[in-house]
């Protein structure tokens, strides 16, 4: 198995939320790329980009096989939240060795409504016109469905942090019935790479139903793992040594490159 991970984050977020992660696989032998997704360079106290809102996941997925076009064969990929779903939809187009699913979001077919997560979005998914706009969630919103874990000063440290996001993202994904280009479809049957998907069981924006049946639609090739006592932000939440050794441990265990080729 390739060495070469490349990184995808979630919503509201960019490449900085990989710090612990990028160190602790450095240090585990692999070589770490993040990457921040169109329109997410830009902090919470500037005006989002107008164009931000209407911004598709087919965008992003289009700049991500772009960056992956640098590298000589596919990497692992590894996506939290939005950015697992993101992951899901690049591994159906051969473009992963291996897929890490850290709380991912779901593809079309699932329904994400849950109740915890209907409070997260009501607010900004209950605007008119709220699939072409840019949202940011405020910090009750993001302790609840997703910080609820971390110690209040923690928590507040990694909402600061937070950007904005686009309406027409979330859109696609919580209410992919209704679009009709299917942005969030992903054919599971194209996805033939190693995939590992991770929950958390206090997630309250990616819920328990949610990721396990996410995490069924691989079962070929895919392995679940739950972890009941963490949350959302399981890239830095208390206790996120434990996730990513999980993931580390599970990488290093798959063949080797040459195994793969020479079979």
């Amino acid at each position: 198995m390739t060495k070469d991970i490349f990184m995808i984050h979630g919503m509201w977020s960019d490449a900085g939320i990989w710090d612990n992660y990028r160190e602790f696989f450095g240090e585990r032998g692999f070589q770490v790329s993040a990457t921040t997704l169109r329109h997410h360079d830009q902090g919470p106290e500037a005006p989002p980009p107008p164009e931000l809102g209407a911004t598709s996941l087919l965008d992003y997925l289009d700049d991500l096989e772009a960056e992956l076009a640098a590298y000589e064969a596919p990497p692992i990929i590894m996506g939290h939240s939005m950015g697992g779903l993101l992951t899901q939809m690049l591994a159906a187009r051969g473009r992963a060795a291996a897929a890490v699913l850290l709380n991912p979001a779901s593809p079309a077919g699932i329904n994400p409504i849950r109740p915890t997560v209907l409070w997260t979005f009501l607010r900004p998914l209950s605007k008119w016109g709220f699939w072409y706009k840019p949202h940011r969630l405020t910090f009750r919103e993001a302790r609840f469905s997703m910080l609820n874990v971390m110690p209040e000063e923690q928590a507040r440290a990694a909402h600061a942090g937070m950007v904005w996001e686009s309406g027409r993202a979330a859109s696609e994904i919580a209410y992919w019935w209704a679009d009709p280009k299917k942005a969030s479809r992903v054919d599971p049957a194209a996805v033939r790479c190693p995939v590992l998907t991770i929950a958390g069981g206090r997630d309250r924006i990616t819920p328990l139903p949610v990721e396990r049946a996410t995490a069924a639609r691989y079962q070929a090739t895919g392995t679940y793992r739950e972890f009941p006592e963490h949350s959302h932000w399981t890239l830095g939440e208390p206790g996120w040594r434990d996730v990513a050794g999980a993931c580390a441990d599970w990488l290093e265990q798959l063949p080797p490159a040459d195994a793969e080729v020479s079979n």
